[in-house]
């Protein structure tokens, strides 16, 4: 299917299976339709600490940490995860559907930072995702740098299949697992390599039925400009409290004033699956009280999942809700986030 301009695989085979593979061995991903914006110069860390809902100057390198970029109203523009790869350089990580915003977004706030260079890096690198129990075990058949070192959000450089790459430990199917970024010329190989080893080809809809049943986000359904961090129960990654931060008055009033409504899961009791922007009903099923953002089947644990947004009443864990599936309410119940916990022993 088409997607932000890239061709990406749905399935290889089913996504049933491949999201089972992730679950107990290893998947693999081509996620290399995310951005790669490298930002680099005296003054990277300060402009990314304006723009940023963290702070990225205090990161140490080797440090990975996930945020959300806000408009001045305190929407969100993008979530995405950066890296400290040096001293005065940094590596983005956005949604392949909005670098080019993201891009504009740092330009815009460049003025006094003469210095700060910003570098799109996408089209000549890729990025491979291999996640699971075993990702690690894989992996470590192939890097030179020895994995069990580099704790989850770390990254470092290392060789991997005889290409120079950049390893971090960061992932989105809720297991464990790795992001390898290298030249768009290596990537091949070291897809063959990892499904030479037992890896296997994973697409995006298991992609989708992984990062849901661990509760993650995807930009464009469960959050946008019209939406803000706190609603999206995103508000352990920001910190409003800072003077340079251009998002930091805004959202410092929309936490004061507390949010209106709330993002929440919810597990079907009845039979029938959530869609994006069904409606989501009182317990009673007569009054509307928000919209489903994402649902479908979880093939984990054996039963239809979803989020969305609700009138913040009705937020509390436990809430008998409906919701309206081809007309009809049908019995759901908010559940706590994620869904789906891996073990830590695994």
């Amino acid at each position: 299917m088409q997607f932000a301009g890239w061709e990406m695989p749905v399935r290889f085979g089913g996504i049933i299976a491949e999201s089972k593979a992730v679950r107990t061995n290893a998947g693999l991903f081509d996620v290399s339709h995310m951005g790669r914006v490298e930002i680099r110069g005296e003054g990277a860390g300060k402009l990314l600490d304006r723009v940023l809902s963290v702070q990225a100057s205090r990161m140490r390198i080797g440090r990975a940490r996930y945020n959300v970029i806000c408009d001045e109203s305190g929407g969100i523009i993008d979530d995405c995860i950066v890296y400290r790869l040096g001293g005065e350089r940094f590596l983005l990580v956005p949604n392949a559907s909005n670098t080019d915003t993201v891009l504009a977004w740092l330009d815009r706030w460049t003025q006094g930072l003469e210095s700060v260079q910003i570098a799109n890096l996408t089209a000549e690198t890729a990025m491979i995702a291999c996640q699971g129990p075993n990702a690690a075990a894989l992996l470590q058949q192939l890097a030179d740098y020895d994995l069990s070192k580099l704790r989850p959000f770390r990254a470092a450089s290392a060789t991997v299949n005889g290409a120079k790459s950049y390893l971090a430990r960061t992932g989105y199917t809720g297991e464990d697992g790795f992001e390898i970024m290298l030249t768009a010329e290596a990537a091949p190989d070291l897809w063959s390599a990892l499904v030479k080893l037992g890896a296997s080809s994973c697409g995006l809809g298991a992609r989708d039925v992984l990062r849901l049943e661990a509760g993650l986000l995807l930009h464009g359904n469960d959050m946008s400009a019209d939406v803000n961090p706190y609603e999206a129960a995103l508000d352990r990654f920001v910190d409003p409290d800072r003077e340079e931060y251009v998002a930091g008055g805004a959202l410092r009033e929309i936490r004061d004033s507390a949010p209106s409504r709330r993002i929440v899961g919810f597990s079907m009791l009845e039979r029938g699956i959530a869609r994006h922007d069904y409606a989501i009903l009182d317990g009673e099923g007569r009054a509307t009280i928000g919209r489903v953002t994402s649902g479908g089947p979880s093939p984990t644990l054996d039963m239809n999942i979803g989020l969305g947004y609700v009138q913040i009443r009705f937020a509390e864990l436990a809430t008998r809700i409906s919701i309206e599936i081809r007309g009809r309410p049908t019995a759901a119940e908010i559940v706590a986030l994620p869904f789906y916990r891996r073990s830590r022993s695994a």
